[in-house]
């Protein structure tokens, strides 16, 4: 599934009465991975479990008082009718909680399995580390945009510096004499670990 295709951000409604917006975010995900994981949450959520729901919505929304509107409104409306609203598009929002795939990278296939737990803790080291975003902006980030940024950050190392995707016995890319013009005059490598980011990409690339 494509990037375009996902929808980390959903709106549930209950007709014209109440509304709330909802994000996949990395806090949330985080949240019910701590709890008892999420594999259970499509079910629950089509059984709809009413603890689960109210969970669900108070921990996505991105507005505590749409939120606390929106479950009032749930206690005055008949369940059957939350429920044929809210179903669909919360088996959607679970949905944003597994990064969308990269079509373009290259998965290890000799890499384990990783636990969501350190899945979700590497994210938020990748956002606030590599990307230098803030915690509050990589808690509300979905995996989706994470990965998205740090896909960015590596085409633009990429096309800065060459194609760093090459047999480990061949020596890495030329700099131009440009490019070591603006090392010299900015101190460092904007470089820096190759190998560190083609480990990144390939970890992206495998998931959890």
């Amino acid at each position: 599934m494509t990037f375009a295709a996902r929808n980390d951000e959903i709106v549930l409604a209950l007709g014209s009465h109440a509304a709330v917006r909802c994000r996949a975010s990395l806090r949330a995900a985080s949240h019910f991975v701590r709890l008892d994981g999420f594999a259970d949450l499509p079910r629950r959520i089509t059984e709809f479990h009413l603890g689960t729901i109210r969970d669900l919505i108070t921990v996505t929304a991105t507005d505590r008082q749409e939120a606390s509107a929106f479950l009032d409104q749930i206690g005055r409306t008949p369940l059957q009718t939350v429920a044929d609203a809210v179903t669909v598009p919360m088996l959607a929002l679970v949905a944003g909680f597994v990064p969308a795939s990269d079509d373009d990278a290259k998965p290890d296939p000799k890499a384990k399995p990783k636990p969501w737990p350190d899945f979700y803790r590497e994210h938020f080291r990748i956002a606030t580390g590599w990307l230098g975003w803030t915690p509050e902006a990589a808690w509300n980030a979905t995996p989706t945009e994470i990965n998205e940024a740090v896909a960015g950050l590596y085409e633009k190392l990429k096309a800065i510096h060459g194609a760093p995707e090459k047999d480990a016995d061949q020596k890495p890319d030329a700099y131009s004499a440009d490019q070591l013009r603006k090392i010299e005059e900015q101190g460092f490598d904007p470089a820096f670990d190759r190998d560190g980011l083609r480990a990144l990409k390939a970890n992206l690339a495998r998931g959890a």
